[in-house]
């Protein structure tokens, strides 16, 4: 029977228990594959540990690639043996699952299964961050918290095709040389340097076009506090922890908060095929590069966790069953 990683309680790592499960039959609209690859993501954690609550017991991961086993009745687009990816249905961390066929998007043979595990949720969050979030135009100056992670590098990437400068909080100089590879124009080391103050002297005191933060609680009041008037902060995150209650005079200036999520902007088949045909197409052309630095085999998820909650990786961290 196929293998699942199954959290029965929130915690550490070690809660992910190796189970059996039966294999399922898809039913109308679904479709069942077999994953060749599994992204891991940062939510993933927040989930195991229950700082995001979806029930016991759970499967976590929402980010993967593989083969079409078996289609459910009504589904025309795909058959057996097509290659697909998805970017948000919750579960990933298995060898098989049933998912619907319209959360799944087929895969041209430019790209690679590990890329496309690894490219699904974070590159649909790109989409939404730079072109709903905050639409960032040629000229826009944008902050990226984490610059050298998954999100980070693709973000860096995409939003230089926009025309905007970036500039990209990171942990080490080794992560700043990475992120500065990737488009990063003004790689800040936030361990040595406060990053708002810097952000500001860049921006001639008047502060970025956009924040995106994804670390939360440790960055969110400076991050607005170097957001210029009438600009926008957006919060997709929290690695440090939950936001603090916030003063809303921090917005001061007429400043934008926004607190997105993928689901809200992959709701709809036509929304999810407008992010996904961008991200297919720019990562086809070698455009947008994916960078796969970390790949552990399916039983070694908990060590993966690890390594991500020591913030010992850069770019996209895969597992392969």
């Amino acid at each position: 029977m196929p293998k699942a990683l199954v959290v029965h309680s929130y915690g550490g790592p070690e809660v992910m228990r190796l189970e059996e499960r039966p294999a399922e039959t898809p039913g109308p609209g679904q479709v069942r594959i077999r994953h060749t690859a599994i992204g891991l993501n940062f939510s993933d954690i927040y989930r195991r540990k229950g700082i995001y609550r979806t029930g016991l017991p759970l499967i976590v991961g929402s980010e993967g690639a593989g083969t079409v086993l078996a289609v459910g009745p009504g589904v025309g687009a795909l058959v057996p043996g097509d290659r697909v990816a998805y970017g948000g249905p919750l579960g990933s961390y298995c060898e098989e699952r049933l998912v619907a066929a319209s959360q799944l998007v087929k895969l041209p043979a430019a790209i690679s299964d590990q890329t496309a595990a690894a490219m699904m949720l974070k590159g649909l969050t790109v989409h939404y961050l730079l072109y709903w979030s905050y639409a960032v135009k040629p000229g826009d100056i944008v902050v990226i918290h984490a610059a050298a992670g998954g999100v980070g590098l693709i973000f860096c990437q995409w939003a230089k095709t926009l025309g905007a400068t970036v500039i990209g909080t990171v942990g080490s100089d080794d992560k700043a040389a990475i992120a500065r590879r990737y488009g990063c124009d003004h790689p800040i080391v936030y361990t040595r340097e406060d990053f708002a103050a810097r952000v500001m002297a860049l921006t001639g005191g008047v502060g970025a076009h956009a924040v995106y933060d994804s670390i939360g609680k440790d960055t969110i009041v400076k991050s607005i506090a170097c957001t210029r008037p009438r600009g926008t902060i957006v919060s997709f995150g929290q690695a440090s922890g939950p936001l603090p209650q916030l003063d809303t005079d921090l917005l001061r200036g007429s400043k934008f908060f926004t607190k997105p999520g993928l689901g809200d902007h992959t709701a709809t088949k036509d929304m999810l095929n407008t992010g996904a045909n961008r991200l297919i197409d720019l990562v086809a052309r070698g455009t947008v590069k994916i960078e796969v630095n970390q790949t552990f085999a399916f039983t070694d998820a908990a060590d993966a966790h690890r390594a991500i909650e020591a913030r010992k990786t850069t770019g996209s961290t895969v597992l392969i069953p």
